[in-house]
């Protein structure tokens, strides 16, 4: 058989395959050719379709006893170069006579004592195959057009200065396998799912060492896990931006561990608003783990704009969560305060666990959507935003239903009806049974019942919690369970109000920031599974 007919027959017997690259921790309790051999039979026994094995005397102890293919290569400090891997002649005459099938050599744009045309030639001229590691497509072109036949993504982020990244160069096998030439996908592959996605992008076969044959490694990974997640647990400090006032906590879970209030004066602007919180938490620093704001308003891909200027007079796309960042130096979120309310009061109060609307009908109207554990933000912000749907006026116009059934609502008609009373005087005043509050109370009442039944119709929640300073009034979620009395059992929602108040917001603003957060380390954690040496070291599996 020539040497391209042997050729074809090795690739296609590697093809689609996992080669185990068997290189133990230099100095570790492994290096040594009897645990590169056990390494090795064992990879043999699960399946493995070949072998990369650092050091002749070790690849000569392979190639005695397995019948899997060797990409050997040889491993040295250079004072002068870079350059690594199989860097000398002599090192691929050494490789060839231990039985090495192919030889792996560095095949980066660096300084280098050998060139690379001179390697090939060697390995050709000694029958075996040259496989290039390379780093970049233009170097994959080069080792191709010198007659390399198979390219490695081997050193891939381990050629420039800094940490090389934590996930496997899947771009470049896709690059590289559009040359045509053989590509080994090699570099941070230490998932299953990750070594499949290589394969998907084009990969020939996909070489996987550190997950398998460095248990130092391995159980870095798993101490790391364990000491972040055992760790004691940082509050996240809360902000809640209201039309009047701003309160800042620091919370713990689902308890708020200390809570501070301050004016909000709507003429200062978003920046004095922020500078406020920021000075009452300013004994705090460095107590939190991250910042979350609960603001009126709506907040779409961390940018801040009012819905009633009248509340807050907020500019257009203010930059929140960025301006957050930047005040307390920490990871920072933001949503609107009734959304985040409405998740406080799914995980931890009045709708736990079920699919709700929450309404806080208090100066305005505002809400929040959970379905499906998720809460609904929709494409602006909007989502939830009860009490800015249209509803009919006279004379052929409209209003927001919380120009209606507000408390600023329940006040204007006060003050239509001649009385100078706001909505806490027009409760009072309804308790002691006079009847023009009476009459104002239940025409809020009604407004908001027609909208329920649409809402129920819409969403089907299990449950629509009530929250704010009207819902929660004496007297107003009875009346409220009356008027939608008269609409079909369907389309009656299951009423509850709310349990946690003005916490609610904070509450949930915390939880949702620790859920991106966790969910934030998960992924890194993940990732940092591809890196293939421990944390601190700059080099790669085929570096070290």
């Amino acid at each position: 058989m020539n040497s391209q007919l042997a050729t074809a027959a090795l690739l296609n017997r590697l093809r689609g395959g996992l080669i185990v690259s068997c290189q133990p921790v230099p100095g570790g309790p492994f290096d040594d050719p009897a645990s590169v051999v056990r390494f090795a039979l064992a990879a043999q026994a699960a399946g493995a379709r070949g072998l990369r094995i650092e050091g002749a005397a070790n690849v000569a102890a392979i190639t005695a006893v397995s019948s899997l293919p060797v990409i050997g290569l040889v491993k040295r400090d250079l004072a002068d170069t870079p350059i690594r891997i199989t860097p000398w002649i002599e090192d691929i005459k050494a490789l060839s006579e231990a039985g090495a099938a192919i030889i792996a050599f560095d095949a980066t744009d660096r300084p280098r004592p050998v060139a690379i045309q001179t390697l090939v030639h060697e390995v050709r001229a000694l029958n075996r195959i040259a496989m290039a590691d390379i780093a970049t497509i233009s170097e994959a072109r080069n080792a191709i057009a010198l007659g390399v036949a198979i390219i490695g993504t081997t050193m891939s982020g381990y050629t420039h200065a800094g940490p090389p990244p934590r996930m496997p160069d899947i771009n470049l096998v896709r690059e590289s396998g559009a040359l045509g030439a053989p590509v080994f996908a090699e570099g941070r592959y230490n998932e299953p799912r990750l070594a499949a996605a290589a394969m998907r992008a084009g990969a020939t076969a996909v070489v996987v060492g550190s997950a398998i044959t460095r248990p130092e490694h391995i159980t870095q990974w798993f101490v790391e896990a364990v000491t972040v997640e055992t760790a004691p647990p940082k509050p996240v400090l809360a902000i809640d931006i209201g039309g009047s006032k701003t309160a800042v906590a620091l919370v713990l879970e689902n308890r708020i561990v200390e809570r501070r209030q301050v004016r909000t004066t709507p003429a200062d602007g978003a920046e004095a608003w922020l500078r406020s919180a920021a000075e009452a938490a300013r004994d705090w620093h460095g107590q939190y783990a991250g910042v979350a704001a609960a603001v009126t308003g709506l907040v779409h891909d961390g940018c801040w704009t009012a819905v009633n200027p009248a509340t807050l007079p907020v500019p257009t796309g203010f930059p929140l969560v960025a301006r957050l960042a930047d005040l307390f130096a920490c990871p920072a979120m933001a949503l609107n305060d009734a959304q985040a309310a409405a998740w406080g009061e799914y995980r931890f109060g009045a709708g736990r666990g079920r699919d709700l609307v929450f309404l806080t009908v208090s100066s305005g109207i505002g809400g929040g959507v959970v379905v499906a554990g998720r809460l609904l933000q929709g494409s602006s912000g909007l989502a939830g935003h009860v009490g800015q749907i249209p509803v009919p006026a006279p004379g052929g116009h409209y209003c927001r239903l919380e120009d209606l059934a507000s408390g600023f609502a329940i006040a204007a008609a006060a003050q239509a009806a001649g009385r100078a009373a706001d909505a806490k005087a027009v409760f009072s005043a309804m308790e002691a049974g006079e009847n023009w509050a009476e009459h104002i109370i239940a025409e809020a009442v009604n407004h908001l019942a027609l909208a329920l039944p649409g809402l129920q119709a819409l969403l089907d929640p299990q449950v629509i919690v009530i929250g704010g300073g009207v819902g929660l009034a004496d007297g107003f979620l009875p009346r409220l369970e009356k008027a939608l009395s008269r609409f079909p059992s369907a389309l009656r929602p299951s009423l509850a109000s709310a349990h946690l108040g003005t916490d609610a917001g904070l509450l949930g603003a915390a939880d949702l920031l620790n859920r991106q957060m966790s969910e934030i380390h998960d992924m890194e954690m993940a990732a940092a599974h591809g890196a293939s040496t421990p944390m601190g070291s700059h080099r790669s599996s085929a570096e070290t």
